[in-house]
C-alpha cells in the first residue's frame, strides 16, 4: 500500500494570493495645441487627438474608498493638459516621451500604448501620428 504524501500548508494571510493586472484606457483626447516644427503650427494651435491603453499591476483589489488604489484617468488626462500648456513640442515624438516620463513616475505602471494623432494637417488625411508603446524594462543596468 502506497503512503500518501500530501501535505497541508498554511496560507500567510498577510500575502495575496493573486496580482491584478488592470487596464486604463483614454480614448480620442482632443486638445486644442501648437504642436509642430514648421513655423505655421508654432504660430495656430491645431486640434491633436491622445489615445492611451496604460497597463499596470496591482497586488491588492481596488479600495472603493480610497482613489489612491487605482491609476486615476482623470488624473492622465490633467498631466497630459498641463504638459502640452508648459512647453512647445516639436516632434510628436517628443511629446510620447514626456508623456512617459510622467506616467512611469508610478511604480505600478509597466506599460503604456500612446497613440498622437494631428487632425488638421494633410488635407487628404483625416489624421496623421504615431503611435509608440513602452514597457518598463526589469533588467537592471
Amino acid at each position: 500500500m502506497k503512503r500518501n504524501n500530501l501535505r497541508i500548508i498554511k496560507i500567510d494571510k498577510s500575502k495575496s494570493l493573486f496580482n491584478y493586472e488592470k487596464k486604463i484606457l483614454i480614448n480620442e483626447l482632443i486638445l486644442d495645441l501648437k504642436l509642430g516644427y514648421y513655423d505655421f503650427e508654432k504660430e495656430k494651435s491645431q486640434k491633436i487627438k491622445f489615445s492611451l491603453e496604460i497597463d499596470y499591476e496591482n497586488k491588492k483589489p481596488t479600495n472603493d474608498k480610497d482613489i489612491k488604489s487605482i491609476v486615476n484617468y482623470g488624473t492622465v488626462v490633467k498631466l497630459i493638459t498641463k504638459l502640452v500648456k508648459k512647453k512647445h513640442y516639436n516632434f510628436l515624438e517628443s511629446l510620447a516621451e514626456a508623456v512617459f516620463d510622467e506616467l512611469f513616475k508610478d511604480k505600478r505602471i509597466g506599460k503604456i500604448m500612446l497613440k498622437i494623432e494631428k487632425l488638421e494637417i494633410l488635407k487628404d488625411c483625416s489624421s496623421v501620428g504615431i503611435q509608440i508603446t513602452k514597457k518598463r524594462s526589469h533588467d537592471k543596468f
